[in-house]
């Protein structure tokens, strides 16, 4: 069970962090009204590409995980 967890949260933060921010809800985020001044490096590409970045690492790591907990229990039946 704990691995089902593990696996299915990875890959939902690893989709997110892929999808978000090249939607709306990314420019239209509270962090921008709050403090303009940010609003430049939030919305610049490298930042984006970055955060992009890190949701396909996530989605590796859920991946590789999915991989080794199939493998375990195929190994062990």
């Amino acid at each position: 069970m704990a691995s089902l967890l593990s696996v299915s949260s990875s890959l939902l933060v690893g989709l997110i962090l892929v999808a978000a921010p090249w939607t709306a809800v990314w420019e239209s985020n509270y962090l921008l009204t709050t403090w303009p001044s940010l609003r430049g490096f939030v919305l610049s590409a490298f930042t984006r590409g970055s955060v992009t970045g890190l949701g396909l690492v996530n989605l590796a790591i859920a991946f590789w995980e999915a991989r080794e907990h199939l493998g375990r229990n195929g190994r062990r039946a």
